[in-house]
């Protein structure tokens, strides 16, 4: 039985599946709830008072459509709010919008994992892809070799989760204590923003240890974790 076909693979992962579902659930019903909670400012305005007070006034901010699709672009300097973000004067999006203010001063300021991070991601995105097809290839056509390089590739990938994992909640560190010092948000009211980011932060730990899990088995998978049976 192919590899991608194996149960063992998903009985392998499950911890982290589970994880994922449970932390996506959390984030949507995190983010649901702070919504209704008004906050001084937008969500756009939130993250402009953070960068500017810290002297980032160069990074732009603009609206992008989607939902909880917001991220801080390096290359070109520019933070994209959703559009439940960009303009709602929630808690909810003050907390997201000042956690990827909180990338953008990372980057500004030359914070050393940002600066790895944003050096592998390109590693990641081969590891991940590619890595995946020569392993693929590597089993149907028993060369170990070329197996062994998509493993070696998807360590990429491994990498990339295991500092993003840090970089993360670094962001989000930031985030808390810029709302409160700045007086966006009261101390009082920051448990709803805690959440939001909280609940986030579980999907990065989900996503890496999906990503160690499943190197692990294909790792497994080649010195003899599975069957000969398993392979044919």
């Amino acid at each position: 039985m192919p590899i991608f076909f194996d149960p063992g693979y998903f009985l392998a992962v499950a911890p982290a599946l589970l994880l994922a579902m449970w932390a996506q659930w959390r984030v949507h019903s995190a983010f649901a709830a702070a919504s209704h909670e008004p906050a001084p400012l937008t969500g756009a305005a939130a993250a402009r008072h953070i960068l500017d007070s810290a002297g980032a006034t160069d990074i732009e901010i603009e609206p992008i459509p989607g939902k909880l699709n917001d991220h801080y672009d390096p290359q070109h300097k520019v933070l994209r709010l959703s559009e439940a973000v960009y303009g709602s004067r929630s808690l909810a999006a003050v907390g997201i919008a000042a956690h990827e203010a909180g990338h953008a001063l990372q980057d500004a300021q030359s914070f050393a994992l940002m600066t790895v991070r944003n050096a592998a991601v390109n590693l990641a995105n081969l590891g991940s892809g590619f890595g995946i097809t020569m392993f693929a290839i590597g089993l149907m056509m028993q060369f170990p070799a070329v197996a062994w390089a998509g493993i070696a590739l998807f360590a990429g990938t491994v990498f990339f989760q295991l500092v993003n994992l840090p970089v993360e909640i670094d962001a989000s560190n930031r985030a808390k204590a810029q709302l409160v010092s700045l007086g966006i948000v009261p101390q009082n009211e920051m448990p709803s923003v805690n959440n939001v980011l909280n609940a986030a932060a579980w999907t990065y730990v989900a996503a890496t240890l999906q990503s160690v899990l499943t190197l692990l088995y294909y790792a497994s998978y080649l010195t003899g974790g599975s069957s000969d049976s398993d392979r044919s």
